[in-house]
């Protein structure tokens, strides 16, 4: 079977690569992986702040539903690498914070009348109901959320966050999106009814760096600081894949685990201009964010949501209040999220920029914050960040396979009705992996 191809190259080392390498190399097939990131773990790599472990340079976690994670990590033999935390979140809105952590909260939420907040309570129950989602698609997230909320709970709520997400196009993501947003976060719940998240001794990039490891292992290839420039086809077969300025590998088959841009740029000599228009509507949005590495505590609060329309930032998360900070050399660490395409002003900033505009939202939220808590300050970009699950969106989402023979597309704008996340990259990379198993057996 593994004749049928003599050697995949997959472009892109984050969880998706990953996994499909890893299920890919255990079928004896020549694999190797070419990043242009200095690490593994795409938009969940790591980077140091001193301590016992990595950081990852865009917040994460898992909930404990996700089972596809969970199964790879089973695979490897980690399960006493996973813990599982009771989490707080809560809410700033009107310069006043709320705690959200628990469904009793609700009940407390004043800034919208006791018989909205009830109808919350149902309202995120039923969400959790729903099975058929395609009834949802054509339907905006925003009339949606006021159907089932109402327009006071919406307003307060709702529209803050999808409006701090996507910006100019809040008004074009889809109902389906909100609605998984809804079930996930509201289905990693413990026995207490308390959200429980779940975490990776060492962090995301632990985990990455182990599975990188096991392909090494099998015989797998990972190139890093590896970054495709072209892809020709070969005269004879098979494809002629130049990366890192004056390196050259040939390859039979080719697994794309990149953002749909990068794919479209890289194919332009493989791909008819039908197809590369089909690609070019799928659209995405960029995020900054703000590490912050501070001598103190900002609250108590692990995920804060942001519903003030004037505040830049749609989350704040303070990460050591989920990790234990003592992994950290005792620092704690925050981060500040900003979704926005990346053409923006604001994501063109340099870091310096970035900080001193941060700042005075900090002390306003924060009022005895100073920048003397700082030990260190890191600003991460990614300008294709969040696919945009506008409404209809399974009508434009690619195939597995692409129209040319042996070139294949995995990538986070695949993942439907669900959104990104290292679960679904896992479960879409051992899917990919499937196909291609089939089409070898063929």
């Amino acid at each position: 079977m593994a004749d049928s191809i003599k050697k995949i190259v997959i472009i892109g080392a984050g969880f998706t690569g990953l996994t499909a390498g890893l299920e890919l190399v255990k079928m004896g097939i020549n694999v190797t992986i070419l990043e242009k990131d200095s690490d593994v773990g795409g938009l969940a790599g790591s980077f140091s702040v001193g301590g016992k472990q990595k950081l990852e340079k865009f917040y994460h976690h898992w909930f404990t539903n996700d089972e596809h994670i969970m199964a790879l990590i089973h695979e490897l033999g980690l399960e006493n690498k996973i813990r599982i935390n009771e989490t707080s979140t809560g809410m700033y809105f009107a310069n006043r914070f709320y705690k959200l952590s628990a469904p009793a909260d609700l009940l407390m939420f004043s800034p919208i009348p006791f018989l909205a907040r009830i109808r919350v309570g149902i309202g995120v129950l039923a969400v959790r109901l729903i099975k058929n989602w395609k009834k949802l698609e054509k339907k905006s997230a925003s009339s949606w959320l006021k159907s089932v909320f109402g327009e006071k709970a919406y307003q307060v709520m709702w529209e803050p966050l999808l409006k701090g997400k996507f910006g100019r196009y809040s008004d074009d993501v889809s109902a389906v999106w909100f609605w998984n947003k809804l079930k996930l976060r509201g289905g990693s719940r413990n026995q207490k009814g308390k959200e429980a998240l779940a975490y990776f001794e060492g962090g995301f990039g632990a985990l990455a760096d182990f599975i990188a490891a096991e392909i090494t292992r099998l015989g797998g290839k990972i190139n890093l600081g590896s970054e495709v420039t072209s892809i020709q086809k070969s005269e004879s077969s098979g494809f002629q894949i130049s990366y890192s300025s004056d390196q050259i590998i040939s390859s039979d088959t080719i697994l794309f685990t990149t953002p749909i841009p990068i794919v479209t740029h890289l194919g332009k000599s493989l791909f008819k201009a039908d197809y590369l228009a089909s690609l070019q509507q799928i659209k995405y949005i960029g995020n900054v964010c703000l590490v912050l590495i501070l001598d103190r505590s900002l609250s108590e609060t692990y995920w804060l949501n942001v519903n003030d329309p004037d505040f830049p930032f749609v989350g704040v998360i303070e990460h050591t209040n989920f990790e234990n900070r003592e992994a950290y050399a005792g620092n704690h660490i925050v981060y500040l999220s900003k979704y926005l395409p990346a053409d923006e002003p604001l994501y063109t900033m340099t870091d310096d920029q970035f900080l001193n505009f941060s700042v005075p939202f900090i002390q306003r939220m924060f009022p005895t914050f100073s920048t003397e808590w700082i030990r260190q300050y890191f600003v991460w970009r990614s300008p294709y960040s969040q696919p945009l699950v506008t409404k209809g969106y399974s009508e434009i989402i690619p195939d597995l396979k692409t129209p040319v023979e042996g070139v294949y597309l995995s990538t986070m704008a695949q993942i439907y009705p669900e959104d990104r996340g290292t679960n679904y990259a896992v479960r879409e990379g051992k899917k990919i992996a499937g196909l291609i198993k089939s089409e070898l057996s063929c």
